[in-house]
């Protein structure tokens, strides 16, 4: 399994790259997800005084988030330049009157942050796309005490039709990798994350024909990066059986995708050390002494 998690940043970059004209058409069931993770924070009584966004993408969740929070600073990050670019024009009438939100290019797995510098990050559909450990950690080192992480990532069942309808037609990896929600809480709370909560629910798109779906996949930029991926084309008598494959999984005429969306929170504890990226633990003097309230 952790090989098909590795995956090939080079080739990921350059997917999005290409799909940052076209995202903003399709990712429909992005900005569904997107809207209701922020709808989560209407019961969460943090006033943040900076924001950072991970995978910011085109920047629809800064410009809600500058909404939510009018006094707060937002950052949206991403790791493919084209997209922060878009952003920072997508927010350009927003950026100029309140001088409240920048972009930068930067990745998850190496925030471009101090330590305990930020109160919120906020993430929609980007952890997928990084290795977790990772990000969690630096997640951790940025946040302030008492700071909170949210996130939505991809679940296993994600693409389960376009998966099977591959494994029809050979034994390669055509689909990206998901991991399991039990295990993405497990990685927060080894990451020193507390009280983490992890939920999911299942969204099913359908369309007229295969072709349509995998338009979509392709508009979006979500390619298979994994580094274990084939590489080459696939050939018309493969091509050939996935689709009939995938054709018979029809449900009233219409093809199906699914997508196992799961929405995690977590919280910095008001008392316990921050860490840095070699994981040596960074106590305050004056708390040398003090007993954990």
């Amino acid at each position: 399994m952790a090989e098909a998690l590795a995956l090939d940043k080079r080739r990921m970059r350059e997917s999005f790259e290409h799909a940052t004209d076209t995202y903003d058409a399709v990712a429909v069931l992005q900005r569904e997800i997107a809207d209701r993770l922020l709808a989560r924070l209407e019961v969460v009584r943090l006033k943040p005084q900076v924001i950072l966004d991970i995978g910011c993408g085109t920047g629809y969740d800064v410009r809600k988030l500058m909404q939510r929070y009018p006094r707060a600073r937002v950052l949206g990050l991403d790791i493919v330049a084209a997209m922060a670019n878009r952003a920072r024009r997508n927010s350009g009438l927003w950026r100029r009157l309140t001088g409240r939100c920048g972009f930068a290019c930067g990745d998850a797995e190496r925030l471009p942050l101090a330590p305990a510098s930020v109160d919120m990050i906020v993430s929609n559909l980007a952890l997928q796309w990084c290795d977790p450990h990772t990000v969690f950690a630096e997640a951790r080192r940025v946040l302030r005490p008492g700071g909170l992480l949210m996130f939505t990532t991809f679940g296993p069942d994600t693409l389960r039709e376009l998966r099977d309808a591959w494994r029809a037609a050979d034994d390669a990896p055509h689909v990206h990798a998901f991991i399991d929600m039990h295990d993405i809480g497990d990685m927060l709370i080894h990451a020193g994350f507390a009280d983490p909560v992890m939920d999911m629910e299942t969204f099913t798109l359908t369309y007229a024909s295969v072709m349509e779906v995998m338009r979509d996949i392709k508009q979006l930029g979500a390619h298979n990066v994994a580094l274990n991926r084939t590489r080459g084309l696939t050939g018309k008598a493969r091509f050939a059986r996935f689709r009939t494959a995938y054709e018979s999984l029809a449900q009233n005429g219409k093809i199906p995708a699914t997508y196992e969306a799961v929405y995690g929170h977590a919280w910095v504890s008001e008392t316990g050390p921050a860490r840095s990226r070699d994981g040596i633990a960074a106590v305050p003097v004056g708390r040398i002494g003090r007993r954990p309230r």
